[in-house]
């Protein structure tokens, strides 16, 4: 598995920002699958998402910090990803921070996994920029 971590400084209070935030609207920040249904579940949210010939399923749980969420079952383009969400204070705003880790599961992993963290940290730093656009 491969980690892989961006921050952001948004201008807006923690509570500000999580009025913006939900698991549909972090799924459609990141900017690769559009949701398709959200269903709420023990202990969190199950989003289905789709798009470029794939779906798949992402659990979120909330935290007191943000949300951590991960690709459920077999369907989706990773064998395994997990995600943290978080939200601190800092100097009137807020510092968002998303840190992921994925695999891809395939031979050579050291150059795969490589290659998913990379596509995966520019979903993050997509649903960073688009999440500070919703509330500055």
């Amino acid at each position: 598995m491969r980690e892989v971590e961006v921050s952001r400084f948004v201008r807006a209070t923690p509570r500000e920002l999580r009025r913006h935030l939900s698991p549909a609207a972090v799924v459609e920040a990141e900017d690769s699958f559009a949701v398709r249904e959200v269903h709420d579940v023990d202990e969190g949210t199950l989003v289905t998402a789709g798009g470029g010939g794939l779906q798949l399923s992402l659990r979120f749980e909330p935290r007191d910090d943000g949300f951590y969420y991960t690709q459920e079952g077999q369907e989706g383009p990773f064998e395994a990803m997990e995600t943290w969400l978080t939200l601190a204070s800092e100097d009137e705003g807020t510092r968002l921070t998303a840190r992921s880790r994925v695999s891809l599961g395939l031979p050579l992993a050291a150059l795969t996994d490589w290659v998913a963290a990379w596509k995966r940290r520019g979903e993050l730093d997509r649903a960073l920029d688009n999440l500070a656009a919703a509330v500055e």
